[in-house]
């Protein structure tokens, strides 16, 4: 399995304030961001997995909401979110 409990705490330590701090806009968007390069890359070797496009969609959509909401919220931390993660609008 690509994404073990270990792996979610480490990307919840570094991105959010804390290891129990899963809710904030900065961890749910960095988690988001790491599922997003895994089907990625799945997709580049399965082209005809309709399924798993339609997933790939839905989560960058869900991703680019949660940065709309960090953006209208704080700006500087919507910058450092994205500095961070290399993500382009």
């Amino acid at each position: 399995m690509y994404l073990t409990a270990e792996k979610k705490q480490e990307i919840f330590t570094k991105y959010g304030k804390d290891a129990s701090n899963t809710g904030s806009p900065e961890s749910q968007v960095a988690l988001f961001t790491y599922r997003i390069s895994h089907l990625t890359e799945h997709l580049k070797g399965n082209r005809k997995d309709f399924g798993t496009q339609k997933a790939l969609l839905k989560l960058v959509g869900k991703r680019r909401r949660l940065l709309d909401y960090l953006k209208d919220r704080n700006i500087s931390r919507y910058r450092e979110v994205i500095k961070e993660l290399n993500i382009r609008k």
